[in-house]
Order: C-alpha cells, then structure tokens, then sequence
C-alpha cells in the first residue's frame, strides 16, 4: 500500500497554508497528498440549516475539501491529491485518516498562539498523542519562505532553500528525530544546522560568572558526544553539510530564533504511555507557538 501524506483542512488560512506545505513536501517525497476535512456530527436540522446565503453546513462540509483538492492538484502539477470528508470529532478522525500515513501536516497561528486545529483540547491531542510526524504550518507561510533570497534580496522560490534547523538534547539524542531531519535535509539539498545546549552548573544559577574555560571545556565534551552520535547518519548523507551549533541557555529560545533562517524545525516529543498522559514538553510548547518555520514534531521513545 502506497503510504501519503495528510494534511487537515478546516477552511482557515492555516489550514490551507499547510494544505500548500504539504502538497509540496508529496512532491519531494514521491508521494500522493490526502487533503481530510472533518466535519462534527451535528443533528440533521442543524446540519440542513443554512450557514452562508442559502449555502447549509453539511454543503459547505462537501464544497470545502472537493474545491480544495483540486486548486492543489492545479498548482501542483505531478502530485496526485485526493480530498476526503470524515465525520466525527477532529482529533479522532485526523489520527484515524493518518494512521498508515508518512506525516500529518495542520496549520497553526505561529507567532501570537498557536489556532486552526490546535484551539482547545483538538490540536494538543493530535501533536500529543501522534506517533507519525505531526508537521505544523502557520497562516501566510508561502513556498519563497522556505528558500534564500534571490541574488536581488527578493523571495523566490526557484533559489536554493533555507538550512533544516534540528533541535537535540545532547545528553540524549533521538535516533528517530535525527532520521528525519538529515532525510529532510537531504530532500531539499541543503544544510542541517544541529542546535543544542545544556545546563550550566547549579553554581551559576546564584551570580557567579562563568568561568571560560569551564564553558570551553563542556562545549568541547558535548560537541564531542553528539558529532559520535551523529557520524551514522552523516556517513548515510555524505552530502549533507551538518554544521554543529551549541549554545547555553534556553533550547526553545535558540531554536526559535534560528526558526527566522530555516525552511523546517524539526524537534523530538518522547512518547509517554504512562500516567502522566499526553505531554509535549517545554521545547516543543515554546518552538510551536513562536517559530517562524514550519515544525516538525517527531515522537520518539
């Protein structure tokens, strides 16, 4: 069975930003694009009365993924898209439409929040409780995005794209999440810039300056550790410049802000099948509310 690529669809402008994402990351891939809009199971009067005009909601429910689906395979010509509706609560049906998917993509606010799918409870169930990769896109972001300047500082989509960023904890890099980035990287025939960092001293915590040396010598032990950890893949992609990136501080902060240079963010959420319940951590919380990028959050154990 030939695996796709899902994106979630609910007529807003994010919803539709990742919808484009997503039918050019089908491209990339090789693979056909399923466009899914979930309608809510609403009483039949409700569903019968109008919603726009003289337009129901279960006639808007059908006009929206069909129009959808074929605006994307117009504008993407050599990708094969197929819209679906599903009835049922939005988080159920998104899991249950990419459970045999490569990715699911759905939109997000970005910098003032994150909305579209990820209002409520919907969005932090999908992101939380997924075991594929959960790709997040915000409103406005468009192809020239993702690439460098052209040589006149305009956006273009013809010119070389922007480095993949990969968020790592040092101490314990995820073999899946680094699977992901360097493939991504390779994708698009650019660079991986590999962010991470550690914690100073509890010393520091309390005023006292840091010593130099000190900060010289952990950067070189972590440095060390993580391009070990890296070198199965690196030897995989002999042609993917990996520029290692290692900084003290906040990791959500950094990752951010390297956002801003990325054509994709691509961070780890470990999966927790235990009492605590569905959890995406601080890093993931703080990149998917304020990255410029799309993210790519890949769950691992």
């Amino acid at each position: 069975m030939v695996r796709s690529v899902v994106a979630g669809l609910d007529g807003s402008p994010e919803s539709r930003a990742a919808a484009e994402w997503a039918a050019r990351e089908a491209r990339l891939r090789g693979l056909p694009l399923t466009v899914v809009h979930v309608r809510e199971s609403a009483r039949e009067p409700l569903a019968q009365n109008p919603r726009k005009g003289t337009e129901t909601q279960q006639q808007w429910s059908e006009r929206i993924p069909r129009e959808a689906g074929e605006g994307l395979a117009s504008r993407h010509p050599g990708v094969d898209v197929t819209a679906q509706l599903m009835t049922g609560t939005p988080a159920t049906a998104l899991a249950d439409a990419a459970k045999d998917a490569e990715m699911l993509v759905l939109g997000s606010r970005g910098l003032s929040g994150v909305g579209g799918f990820l209002v409520g409870s919907v969005g932090f169930s999908v992101v939380a409780h997924a075991e594929l990769p959960v790709v997040l896109v915000r409103a406005g972001e468009e192809a020239a995005d993702e690439h460098a300047p052209d040589p006149a500082g305009a956006p273009s989509a013809s010119t070389p794209f922007r480095p993949v960023v990969l968020g790592l904890d040092a101490d314990a890099p995820a073999d899946a999440v680094i699977e992901f980035a360097f493939a991504e990287a390779a994708r698009r025939a650019t660079a991986l810039r590999v962010v991470y960092g550690w914690n100073l001293p509890p010393y520091y915590v309390y005023g006292l300056s840091i010593d130099p040396d000190l900060h010289e010598e952990l950067c070189r032990e972590e440095t060390t550790a993580l391009t070990e950890a890296l070198s199965p893949w690196r030897r995989k992609h002999p042609g993917t410049e990996v520029v290692l990136e290692p900084r003290v501080g906040s990791a959500a902060d950094r990752l951010v802000e390297a956002s801003r240079e990325a054509s994709l963010v691509v961070i780890g959420r470990r999966v927790r099948r235990g009492a605590l319940g569905a959890h995406i951590g601080p890093v993931a919380h703080g990149v998917l509310h304020h990255a410029t990028a799309p993210v790519a959050v890949i769950a691992h154990d």
